[in-house]
């Protein structure tokens, strides 16, 4: 028996408002989280979405003049290379030991090495004091450079009145023998010195002496950035590869193997000869419109490709956009670039993130 009924209404009646209470607020604290979640979710989509319109705003809008450029991206390779620098007594023989080494130096399908002249190098800037430039020379592997570099070097640079070779990756992890090759061509009459830990030869020719550096550093680096000018017809299109070239000429870190900087004979991957590891690029072929599926814009008649090796991706970037500028307008309907479906190279350089 209850000795006080009212009481015991009361606190009973407290007790249900305290548990009603406490569930009032654990329902709150959970409305409030699933507000919040909610919220971030909101937020979350907002964002992709705005990222996705951005995206195709971007996509919709690369213009340069009226010149299109194309939703693609070139496919770029991890390469090795070396980075010679060669003086003269004058800029006639300079460019005539730079027109010999880089010589043959165009796409490693074929060639020992892709080889090109960087940048010119005004006499403070070589270790001699004479007139200069810088060469890169690309390989697939340290291996190869091995091979090419002494070779191109003996045959090319050693064989030109007046010059000299030195190192131009003073401080890269890995080398390859330079001089120390070379030097046997003095039939024990050459001479070695070292200056400040760097071992340099001294080869004697017959308008003196030959100096040469005994190794060459090797570093990582990136080939196969390109673009490709798709133009109305062939004059215009050349042109604007020209004024893209020419661009890049200065730039430090790149060089344009093909001749004069152009390639007219693009290639993809493969042929239906078993014995050809390349061929011709037909989706950029105006010849072959109606046969095969064609990458060419409507307007366009001709197409040259501007292949772009560097020392590292940005470098190579950068040079794409600067060439790309440059070529860009009147007559030129659009710029696209190469690249194998991105299952080779690891590099995928977007065009249109160039602009972004």
């Amino acid at each position: 028996m209850i000795a006080n009924p009212d009481a015991e209404v009361s606190r009973r009646r407290q007790a249900m408002a305290a548990a009603m209470e406490e569930t009032r607020c654990l329902f709150g604290q959970r409305i409030r989280a699933m507000i919040a979640t909610a919220l971030r979710r909101r937020a979350l989509r907002e964002s992709a979405a705005t990222r996705l319109s951005d995206t195709r705003r971007l996509a919709a809008a690369v213009q340069l003049d009226s010149t299109l450029i194309v939703d693609t991206f070139a496919e770029a390779f991890r390469m090795r290379f070396a980075r010679l620098v060669v003086t003269a007594a004058d800029d006639h023989w300079l460019d005539a030991a730079c027109r010999a080494a880089c010589g043959y130096g165009c796409s490693v399908i074929g060639c020992d090495a892709e080889a090109g002249v960087e940048r010119r190098l005004a006499a403070e800037e070589t270790p001699d004091g004479r007139p200069g430039a810088a060469l890169l020379l690309f390989g697939f592997s340290t291996d190869a450079l091995a091979k090419a570099v002494p070779n191109r070097a003996g045959q090319c640079l050693m064989t030109c009145p007046t010059t000299a070779v030195f190192n131009g990756l003073a401080d890269a992890e890995e080398s390859v023998p330079l001089g120390r090759h070379l030097r046997y061509f003095g039939d024990g009459f050459q001479k070695s010195k070292l200056i400040a830990d760097r071992r340099y030869w001294r080869v004697p020719v017959m308008d003196g002496e030959f100096l040469v550096e005994e190794s060459v550093g090797v570093a990582k680096g990136v080939a196969g950035g390109n673009i490709i000018i798709q133009g109305v017809d062939q004059t215009t299109a050349l042109a604007a590869a020209r004024r893209a070239v020419q661009s890049i000429a200065d730039a430090a870190g790149v060089i344009t193997p093909f001749p004069g900087g152009v390639v007219r004979s693009g290639s993809k991957v493969g042929s239906k000869y078993k014995q050809l590891v390349a061929s011709t690029n037909d989706a950029f072929c105006p010849n072959l419109r109606g046969r095969v599926d064609t990458e060419l814009v409507a307007d366009a008649n001709c197409a040259y490709e501007i292949v772009i090796n560097g020392v590292d991706e940005p470098t190579v970037a950068a040079a794409m956009r600067t060439a790309i500028e440059a070529a860009a307008g009147a007559g030129v309907p659009a710029i696209s670039a190469g690249n194998y479906g991105g299952k080779l190279g690891k590099f995928h350089i977007a065009l249109r993130r160039l602009f972004a």
